[in-house]
């Protein structure tokens, strides 16, 4: 009997990761904003509206995410189940880990402590939802929809988002501090080692299996 075509058998375990991954990035923003020491760039944007609105900080997330969405359009970006499932995942969950991690102690150990663990928790949950290959967030489909359209570099373009997010944030009443530049300078390495090993292989679909 001839040699059938592979198909590809792990569409459950790219959805469980990909789920998992939004949990834990929804964790870590809850981590960084209660410690106190400076959170990520657009969290620093979402903190400074918060402070001048009546909404909570699950909600900015939400808002945010679509009016950045929005901005895909003209991109002509394409977004995927994974890009959909960001928003509302990572903002319906944020609040309720704000409410429990606040029942922390206050001390400067302890905050120092979360804001690390926040960092790194941060990239494994960034190598558990990309790696699962099944759309990029709204944030990085702007980064990368951006590049392509202007030919810059993904560092250039990444950079100026970032700074200008956190400008805009800081001066709304975001919080920066030592925390903030501690992501800035430690996420780029940690998400390379967790999506080397978190990325889930391609079938090919020339690859047979034996019956």
């Amino acid at each position: 009997m001839p040699a059938r075509i592979a198909p590809d058998a792990r569409p459950v375990r790219r959805g469980v990761q990909l789920l998992v991954g939004l949990v834990l990035y929804a964790a870590s923003i809850a981590m960084l904003v209660d410690a106190g020491l400076g959170s990520m760039p657009w969290d620093v944007l979402t903190q400074g509206i918060v402070r001048h609105t009546d909404l909570s900080f699950g909600a900015v997330t939400l808002l945010v995410g679509l009016v950045v969405l929005a901005c895909w359009i003209p991109l002509r970006q394409r977004p995927g189940i994974g890009t959909v499932a960001n928003v509302v995942v990572i903002s319906a969950l944020v609040d309720p880990f704000l409410a429990v991690i606040d029942g922390l102690p206050d001390a400067l150990g302890v905050r120092i402590a979360l804001a690390a663990a926040g960092i790194v928790l941060n990239g494994v949950a960034t190598g558990l939802y990309v790696g699962a290959r099944l759309g990029p967030g709204p944030r990085d489909g702007l980064m990368t929809g951006l590049v392509r359209s202007t030919g810059r570099s993904v560092r250039l373009v990444r950079t100026s988002i970032e700074v200008a997010v956190v400008a805009v944030g800081w001066l709304l009443g975001g919080t920066v501090g030592f925390a903030t530049l501690a992501y800035a300078l430690a996420i780029g390495p940690l998400v390379h080692v967790f999506l080397a090993w978190l990325t889930v292989a391609e079938v090919r679909a020339e690859e047979p299996v034996a019956v």
